[in-house]
């Protein structure tokens, strides 16, 4: 059996008054046989900070590992102020939230700044969240950083710029999140993606594994099952083996589906 935790992403598992809705996260794991779960801690599209969660004590007291995937709004990397600030801000309030359920890790895209500015402004403005947060004792969890799949001025959609991003934060031990819908429409080689990725940041702490309804180099993020996409499904379960870390399913489906896809994971990694 492998150790390699497999899991998918579940949402929140909350109702809109914060209320645990139909068994919540660790029921949707169970029924998925996941060892591992993606949540949110707010509305992924919104600035509101984290609630403290109702089913704390029972998500802290199970076996099942929590990875938490900050807003999609924030944008550390911008160069504007009413942008990056209060992105700074909900990262640090969503790495104390992921800390206080024991989430193993807190997931943040990469982000852009605009056509205007200079990259070298976003790659700064990355190495000084984290250098400010070092200052304050560090985040209450480690912060991983996720490729994204288009923008031309994006902090992590080609492998050069992470490159510069691991430059700025590679030394407060930033962590890496591989998705493989986004490296397939950066046009990155997933045959070698693996090895591309640690030759610049060392590591890699969790695999994103979805498949992609959009050709190579695409710049299209849409996601797709893992046996029905632009992607050889060989292709992709030989990256989850390859990286040898936890592996999150963020393809559409049902509880049925990501069950089986589960299945396959255990199977190939085992």
């Amino acid at each position: 059996m492998s150790s390699q935790l497999v899991g998918v992403h579940v949402g929140s598992g909350l109702t809109a008054d914060n209320q645990v809705g139909d068994g919540g996260v660790l029921a949707r794991a169970a029924e998925v046989d996941a060892a591992v779960v993606q949540v949110f801690l707010a509305d992924p599209q919104d600035w509101k900070a984290p609630k403290p969660r109702p089913d704390v004590d029972e998500l802290t007291a199970g076996d099942v590992a929590l990875v938490v995937h900050a807003p999609y709004v924030l944008n550390v990397a911008s160069p504007n102020n009413r942008i990056r600030i209060p992105s700074r801000k909900l990262v640090g309030q969503h790495a104390t939230a992921a800390a206080a359920i024991g989430a193993v890790g807190l997931v943040v895209h990469g982000g852009h700044v605009t056509g205007k500015d200079d990259p070298a402004a976003g790659f700064d403005n990355w190495r000084k969240l984290f250098e400010r947060q070092a200052g304050d004792g560090g985040f209450g969890v480690p912060v991983w950083i996720e490729n994204t799949a288009g923008g031309d001025h994006a902090m992590a959609r080609e492998l050069e710029a992470v490159a510069r991003l691991w430059e700025a934060v590679g030394e407060f031990g930033a962590g890496f999140v591989l998705d493989t819908c986004h490296a397939w429409a950066a046009g990155w080689d997933l045959a070698t993606v693996v090895d591309d990725v640690r030759a610049i940041t060392g590591r890699i702490d969790l695999v994103h594994l979805n498949n992609s309804r959009d050709e190579a180099g695409s710049n299209r993020d849409r996601h797709a099952p893992l046996s029905a996409g632009e992607i050889p499904t060989e292709l992709l379960l030989e990256v989850a083996r390859t990286a040898g870390c936890p592996v999150v399913l963020e393809t559409p489906g049902d509880a049925a589906s990501h069950a089986a896809e589960i299945a396959l994971l255990r199977e190939t990694l085992g």
